[in-house]
């Protein structure tokens, strides 16, 4: 997956583009708007995370004109604005999501993998031992054998693949599953889990008591 990275700090921009990367994206990073808007124009990406306050265009600018030309492309602003004000603003020019500055990494990386899930972007398939998830055909196999997964079971069963050997949150499956939207039952990761435990078995997730869950790299 291509990504764009537009942000003038360049100690922020290196550890960005270093996290983005171990987590399978394609990085191209630029410093200001005009060079993300010259970019944009040549290549084609999956998705942009985009700081506000830029050197000669601001994002919002950039937003404006890459919206103005008609691009479905996913953006995520990241910025130090936090007010709700700067929020809603911010999409109501046509972010697609939202992120301060002080979010843990991880968070990041997650937001940027619903988003791609969302839009459509995503392609291929992944494995975690006899696990197989077609992000093309939304289909998932278990030795050979295939299953039948809602989309919210499936976008579960991705993000889990996804931080393979290590815990994924509740939080961070809710972001997966609904993004900004957080009036979501108390209790609606557990049923998740609970149900692609009885489909795929009740050794493909295990739970880490009072931290998440997680897919071993290779399942029993």
């Amino acid at each position: 997956m291509k990504l764009l990275l537009v942000e003038d700090d360049a100690l922020l921009g290196d550890g960005l583009r270093s996290a983005i990367s171990k987590a399978g994206f394609t990085v191209t990073w630029v410093k200001d708007g005009k060079s993300a808007l010259g970019v944009l124009e040549s290549g084609e990406f999956d998705l942009m995370v985009l700081d506000i306050k830029l050197p000669v265009i601001d994002g919002m600018e950039v937003l404006r004109q890459l919206r103005a030309s008609g691009s479905s492309l996913p953006v995520l602003l990241l910025t130090a604005r936090d007010s709700t004000r700067d929020k809603v603003l911010g999409l109501e020019r046509g972010a697609d999501d939202y992120l301060v500055k002080t979010a843990d990494m991880e968070e990041l990386i997650a937001r940027l993998r619903a988003l791609v899930r969302r839009s459509g972007r995503g392609s291929g398939t992944l494995r975690v031992g006899d696990l197989a998830l077609n992000l093309t055909a939304h289909t998932v196999s278990r030795n050979n054998q295939e299953f039948s997964l809602s989309t919210r079971e499936l976008a579960i069963l991705q993000a889990l693949m996804d931080g393979v050997g290590r815990v994924v949150t509740r939080s961070q499956l809710e972001t997966a599953l609904y993004g900004w939207n957080r009036n979501v039952e108390s209790n609606a990761i557990e049923v998740h889990i609970h149900n692609l435990r009885h489909k795929l078995g009740s050794d493909s997730i295990k739970t880490v008591r009072g931290v998440g869950y997680t897919i071993a790299r290779s399942p029993a």
